[in-house]
């Protein structure tokens, strides 16, 4: 293979690009482990998880556990708990009786964490990856450009973990229509006090984002000041699953199940898991027909109105406001509304990151024109197999639903690190839930009859 040349630079073991969760995860669990070199570059000049969603209230819809070290190693430095007993908080956490934490608290703590890791570099943007000969050993050059001074730095590294997570997810038909009054709802508090000027908001999304979005918004609706509408494609407003039994779908032994599964097999089986990871949580919905119920107080109509069922089929400015065009799926019916502003809870999706363009034909795609990964989480590419590009958070179609599970980050690192040490630094293990998901080896195997 050709290959540029490079200087004589200082080569790392590990390069994280992109700081959310799981690289910052990846990134404390290698501040306890000797014997590596890593970095990690973000974008942003400080952590911020969703920024846009961090509204008062809302709640991880996970356990506490899901931090960024505990499901793999509790006694680490970087645990929630001694976070909490860091900020004199662990009564307060105790008396809470809740396991699952305010949001904006989740993003405190990682910002805590993050400030103590030397290897976490914010305000660096990687403009480009490419794979270059250090002699006889195959490494990747990393371009890095400051946000702040533009200064470009050159960094190499025998490995690499991309962990840029999902962007907003828009309809084709509606990114041209993006703007100033039409948002997607992960702009939601940077525009918020803007928007609750309006004369009517509409609200479209079937999942938590969504109905965050809209119990804010209907909180804020003191007298009718505006009308609030809230349309969804879904068949209803309904809740994730949350029993015990289910979410152990969220657990190693599920997405090693799913990783053997023929491709076909795994597609048709996310089309029907949306409620393992797309529905409303049970309080959300509890505080939103306690807030209706509340304002409907003898016999008082707001202006509200939930629909299921309802597609948003076209979208038009009509000078200061939006004509929407809307479709009934179940009785065919097709109405028009109008509304000032528009947010589209439509969720996220994987992005193929632009500092790998010029890698695109060294990458081993599927017939989807996805990513193909390895069991532990390796992007298959030609000529560099020993030089391993992570992926975190962008393999569902080949690990099952549990991939953007906060749950499962931990897990996941200790899998890479396994695998960049070659040794079990972290240990695995095989069974982790009560039920099985494929069939006991120990059974006979008998013909259908």
């Amino acid at each position: 293979m050709s290959l540029e040349q490079p200087q004589q630079n200082k080569v790392y073991d590990i390069i994280g690009v992109g700081i959310g969760p799981f690289n910052l995860g990846l990134a404390a669990m290698l501040d306890e482990t000797e014997g590596k070199d890593a970095l990690f570059f973000e974008k942003k000049t400080e952590f911020n998880w969703h920024k846009g969603m961090l509204i008062d209230g809302t709640t991880l819809q996970v356990p506490f556990f899901a931090d960024l070290v505990s499901m793999a190693n509790v006694k680490s430095k970087y645990t929630f708990l001694n976070y909490l007993q860091e900020h004199n908080r662990l009564y307060h956490f105790y008396f809470l009786e809740n396991f699952h934490i305010p949001r904006t608290e989740y993003n405190h703590y990682c910002q805590w964490a993050a400030s103590q890791l030397d290897t976490c570099r914010f305000g660096k943007a990687v403009e480009q990856i490419m794979p270059v000969e250090n002699g006889d050993e195959p490494l990747y050059e990393v371009i890095v450009k400051s946000e702040e001074s533009g200064e470009i730095t050159t960094y190499y590294t025998r490995h690499l973990s991309v962990g840029i997570g999902t962007s907003p997810a828009v309809p084709s038909h509606l990114e041209k229509k993006l703007g100033a009054k039409v948002i997607h709802s992960s702009q939601y508090l940077n525009r918020k006090e803007e928007l609750l000027n309006a004369n009517s908001i509409t609200v479209i999304g079937s999942g938590q984002s969504a109905a965050e979005v809209f119990y804010d918004l209907a909180q804020h609706q003191d007298n009718d000041a505006y009308s609030l509408n809230w349309f969804t494609r879904s068949k209803g407003f309904f809740p994730m699953e949350y029993s015990k039994l289910g979410l152990e779908y969220f657990s190693p032994d599920y997405s090693n199940f799913f990783y053997q599964l023929p491709s076909s097999k795994k597609d048709e089986l996310l089309q029907k898991q949306a409620l393992l990871y797309k529905g409303i949580s049970m309080d959300t919905i509890a505080d939103i027909y306690d807030l209706l119920y509340e304002k409907s107080v003898g016999q008082y109509k707001p202006k509200i109105h939930l629909q299921a069922m309802t597609e948003l089929v076209s979208l038009d400015n009509e000078g200061d406001t939006h004509l929407l065009s809307l479709r009934q799926n179940i009785t065919g019916e097709v109405f028009e509304l109008e509304s000032d502003v528009v947010i589209l809870g439509t969720g996220y999706a994987p992005s193929f990151p632009h500092f790998l363009m010029k890698m695109q034909e060294r990458i081993q795609w599927d017939s989807k024109n996805r990513y193909q990964i390895t069991q532990d989480y390796c992007l298959q590419t030609k000529d560099m197999e020993n030089n391993h590009i992570f992926i975190q958070n962008g393999e569902l179609h080949t690990h099952g639903v549990g991939a953007p599970d906060l749950g499962l980050g931990a897990h996941r690192n200790a899998v890479i690190l396994n695998k960049i040490f070659g040794e079990e630094i972290y240990p695995v293990n095989e069974k982790n839930v009560f039920q099985n998901f494929g069939t006991e080896p120990s059974w006979k195997h008998a013909a259908v009859r």
